[in-house]
């Protein structure tokens, strides 16, 4: 216990520490911390910070006992050995990376955001503690709480959705959308941060199992070209994402305008369903999100590589409603543009 104690002190003093890690975190950040990690060897590793931050310990974790590249990796279960230990902390709410089996990594030479999908990926251990939210900024606190919806919405309605995600997938919804804006305008209100971060690490427990859908399906390529930050990628997206898919699975649309506070008494299923989405893009509305992607720089000259990347998701499997390419071209022109196709 006292040689573990002492290797942590030396991994956290040390000045080869890593303090910081980029949004959409590339191999390189990988490939730097790797090689800090390697002198001295620590028996455990520890991921503090928003999903970026654990994405990057996780993938070290990966090389510390399998070597090689972290791109060898990419994919669904390529990680041969079980990691280094590694113990997530979350300050943010968030990603719900702490209880997932995956970390997205950013090759910026292919702008691609890989995906590593394994067992061997998950975290041992999840110390998860509101407080550590208070200080975030108004922006941060929007756009990684409207990441952790997307979640929640995405895994509610996946096709590979069981009753047990369900549960904790609406019950994230309640919890989000009643306490968002509050965590968003006052920041420290300790029962706003205290349904974020449960509202996010139910939705992470949900999404392990259940998948997501053609919101993270087209996010990642957002990330990986043109470098949009996850959580506004998501929250941008969702709404159009939504209004697509409500009509394939209007029941399920009706729990979730229900579970943001809607109501729809006298609604029929298609207009409750709807009703979602319009609750939706009111919340991106009063939490500062915008209505499109023309503010991160995305242009229509890039269609064809967002759609070629966005169709390879496995995401796109699992999403409620069918999706061929040309859907997924005019779900990105409508967030493009900002406009919405009935």
């Amino acid at each position: 216990a006292n040689r573990r104690r002492t290797r942590l002190c030396v991994l956290f003093l040390s000045r080869r520490c890593r303090t910081w890690v980029e949004p959409n975190p590339s191999i390189e950040t990988v490939e730097s911390c790797y090689g800090l990690y390697q002198e001295p060897t620590p028996d455990l590793i520890i991921g503090l910070g928003g999903g970026s931050s654990m994405d990057v310990a996780k993938a070290v974790a990966v090389l510390a006992t399998n070597g090689g590249h972290i791109s060898d990796y990419e994919g669904y279960e390529k990680v041969r050995v079980d990691k280094r230990p590694l113990v997530a902390i979350p300050t943010t709410a968030g990603t719900g990376s702490e209880v997932t089996a995956s970390t997205v990594i950013t090759d910026r030479k292919r702008q691609v955001k890989m995906a590593i999908i394994s067992n061997k990926v998950k975290p041992e251990y999840a110390l998860v503690d509101p407080e550590l939210t208070l200080t975030i900024p108004p922006a941060l606190t929007a756009s990684t709480g409207m990441d952790a919806l997307t979640h929640a919405i995405e895994s509610y309605v996946s096709k590979e959705a069981i009753p047990e995600t369900q549960a904790l997938a609406l019950h994230a919804i309640r919890l989000i959308g009643r306490s968002i804006r509050k965590a968003v305008l006052y920041g420290d209100d300790a029962r706003a941060r205290d349904d974020m971060m449960m509202g996010s690490l139910l939705a992470g427990m949900a999404f392990a199992i259940s998948k997501l859908g053609n919101v993270h399906a087209m996010a990642h390529p957002l990330g990986g070209i043109f470098d949009v930050p996850h959580g506004f990628a998501n929250a941008i997206v969702l709404p159009y994402v939504m209004n697509f898919n409500a009509l394939a699975a209007p029941e399920l649309f009706t729990d979730i305008a229900q579970a943001l506070g809607g109501n729809i008494h006298g609604l029929s299923t298609r207009e409750a369903a709807l009703l979602a989405v319009d609750l939706v893009k009111e919340l991106n509305h009063d939490i500062g999100i915008p209505a499109d992607l023309k503010g991160f720089g995305v242009n229509e000259d890039a269609l064809d590589k967002l759609c070629e990347d966005a169709m390879i998701s496995g995401n796109i499997k699992v999403n409620p409603r069918r999706t061929t390419v040309k859907d997924i071209r005019s779900l990105y022109l409508q967030a493009i543009r900002g406009t919405f196709e009935s």
